[in-house]
């Protein structure tokens, strides 16, 4: 079992090492999708070290060929941005579905896998709350700075504010432990306390 689940992560692996974007994580740098695959299977570890194969599976799959649908191609907005992440979760669901048949998963395996890709059962679903907590925490690891830089101080305040209120408590808590500078940090904490 051991060895079907590495060759599925190898198989999700290689093709985000396809992503044409590079990005600098934790001093080196790597595609862009490989290294957010990377960091949110290593925050699922953290937050859940007994975490089931489906779950390990879908963090390493999240974001699995993003770069093929950009946000470019959907109109500007809420809707145009709702629109595009549908999108983009059921892409995901189809390629890791793909993947995980060839690796010779059956059809409930593939389909718990896909459910949590798509965060099925938010708020409800233990294992989902844990696949958000995971892509909370890269989301704020990788694009803080960057968000900052483009939104300023106070819109950044409110998305981080909104991204929180997806997290649960555990999740939250990791929010501390992530390395990010002490003005970034400050800005997080007023988010926290609103």
């Amino acid at each position: 079992m051991a060895d079907r689940l590495q060759a599925a992560i190898d198989a999700i692996d290689a093709e985000n090492a396809a992503d044409p974007k590079r990005i600098e994580i934790r001093g080196e740098k790597r595609p862009k999708e490989l290294a957010h695959a990377v960091l949110a299977s290593d925050w699922v570890r953290k937050l859940d070290p007994e975490a089931s194969d489906p779950l390990l599976l879908a963090a390493r799959a999240h974001h699995i060929r993003r770069w093929e649908v950009p946000r470019e191609d959907y109109p500007d907005g809420k809707a145009g941005y709702h629109r595009w992440r549908r999108e983009l979760q059921k892409r995901h669901a189809g390629h890791v579905g793909r993947i995980l048949l060839e690796q010779g998963y059956d059809e409930s395996t593939i389909g718990r896998v896909q459910s949590i890709v798509r965060k099925q059962e938010l708020g409800s679903d233990p294992e989902v709350q844990v696949f958000e907590d995971a892509l909370c925490l890269v989301f704020i690891e990788t694009q803080f700075r960057e968000l900052a830089d483009r939104l300023g101080d106070d819109k950044l305040v409110d998305v981080t504010r909104k991204t929180i209120a997806k997290m649960s408590d555990a999740g939250i808590a990791r929010v501390r432990e992530l390395s990010l500078s002490d003005e970034d940090m400050a800005l997080i904490e007023r988010a926290l306390s609103q």
